[in-house]
Formats: C-alpha cells, structure tokens, sequence
C-alpha cells in the first residue's frame, strides 16, 4: 500500500505553459485528505517549492536542492547536506574562466555575479528573488545548498556534467534539464532524501511512490516501491522507471495516482 507519493515540480505537475491543472491539484489535495502523505522533491529553494505547495493549496514536507535540504513546509530544517567549500570555489573559478553563468545557493538564497539573461530566463515565476554579488569569492561557502551552471547549448551541459563527475567523484552532478548541471553533497539525491523522510514518518521507501520527468528524478524513481516516468521524460529516467505515464500537459501524474493509488485500493 502507497503512504506517500514524492513528486517533482517541473515537467511532471507543473509547465510554464499550463501551470498547474486544477485536476492536479484535486488529486493532490485528495490523496493528503485520504491520509496519505505528498512531498514535494525539487531543485528549487525551499522558497520556490513553498510557492507550489500554495498553489497548490497543500502544507508537505519539501525536498530541495535535489534532496540537500529536507524541509518540513513550516521551514523547520529535517535534514540538510551541504557541498564541500574547497571543491565549490575550485568550480566557480573554473567557470568563471569559462564564461559559464552560475548560480550559486547559500542558506536558501540564490546568488550570482552577473545580472545577465541565463538568471533573468531561469527566475522566470518560480516565486523567488535573487542578489547581484561583486564576486562569489566575498560569500561564506560554509552553508553552501548547490551551484547551478547554465548554459543553451546542450552538448556543452552534458560534456561539462562528464567532466565534473570524472574530476569530482565525491560531489554529486547531475542534469536537472536541459540547460542545467547542478552540483551538490554526494548524498544530496532525491532518492536519499526519500530514504530519509520515510524513515522519519516511520514507514520504508518501498511504501513510497515518486514521479518525475528529468534525470535529477532517477535516483528517487529507483529508490521508491513504485516509481513514475513522464511520457514528456528523458529516457533515461524512462528506463529507470517502473511505468510511464502520460505527459505533463496531459496530466500524467493524475493518471499514474489513479492506476497506483485508488486503483490499487479497488483490487
């Protein structure tokens, strides 16, 4: 029997062309009516994952930062992994070498050195706010949430993800879309954060469904009972999953809820 579905925000109940379906949010707020507990698993700040979780209408535990912040929806701090400073300053030199845009996330604030289109484009309505710095070198790492590198041309993304995995095994880098490889804690996965935050509501992860679309999704696809690709997904998250629904725009998630959930129920 499911006791929590984890789901991701972009891409999987959330599109910049639909929003949030009013039929997402009913299932949502049914599945929470029914005792079954919903968190939020994303890469956006705790602020940003707050903001879906009122549109939605919801309070739910939210997984951050990929899952190197486990927040309860209050802002009490469940669980919190931070990447190492020495080897973050290592990047954000590299990339300032390289012209490559940075976002860089200090205690649920997110930072950059240029006021450019990459942080204009990326704010887009995630519901946050952002502050222009001289020089990442005048902030305290000590607390660092993640570094987001943004760049269009896609190859570039995935020969800069290679890159960094084969010269930083103890981070973990990953691509969240297209255009983004985030670096966080090694141990900063959707897939732990689960691990840990079933723990916490006293049930195992294989009691967990999680649904999600890129490949930042794939750990906590693996690591659930039961886990949910998007039709609109990556296939490799396709192949890591145990079913794949429909798309975004065609409200997969309520569909993959119905089939898991409630059609689980009426055996």
């Amino acid at each position: 029997m499911i006791k929590m579905v984890v789901t991701d925000i972009d891409g999987t109940i959330y599109s910049p062309a639909c929003g949030i379906s009013s039929d997402v949010k009913y299932c949502i707020k049914n599945l929470v009516n029914n005792g079954i507990y919903v968190a939020i698993a994303t890469g956006r700040t705790y602020s940003s994952a707050k903001y879906i979780a009122d549109m939605i209408g919801i309070k739910c535990p939210l997984i951050c930062y990929q899952g190197g912040l486990v927040n309860s929806y209050e802002g009490e701090i469940l669980s919190v992994k931070y990447l190492n400073p020495d080897i973050a300053r290592e990047i954000v030199s590299d990339c300032r070498k390289r012209k490559i845009h940075l976002n860089v996330y200090i205690e649920d604030k997110l930072y950059v050195e240029d006021d450019n289109q990459y942080i204009k484009d990326y704010i887009g309505d995630k519901g946050i706010d952002y502050f222009l710095v001289n020089s990442f070198d005048e902030l305290d790492f000590s607390k660092l949430n993640k570094l987001l590198a943004i760049n269009y041309d896609t190859k570039f993304i995935d020969d800069f993800i290679k890159e960094l995995s084969e010269k930083y095994p103890q981070i973990y880098v990953v691509k969240s879309f297209d255009y983004f490889c985030e670096i966080a804690n090694k141990e900063a996965t959707k897939g732990n954060a689960i691990k840990f935050l079933a723990n916490h509501l006293g049930f195992s992860e294989k009691e967990v469904l999680a649904i999600g679309d890129q490949n930042n999704d794939i750990e906590m696809v693996k690591t659930a009972g039961i886990g949910v690709a998007m039709a609109n997904g990556t296939e490799e998250i396709k192949a890591a999953a145990d079913y794949i629904t429909d798309s975004v725009k065609n409200d997969g998630f309520v569909k993959a809820i119905n089939k898991f959930v409630w059609g689980a129920l009426n055996v």
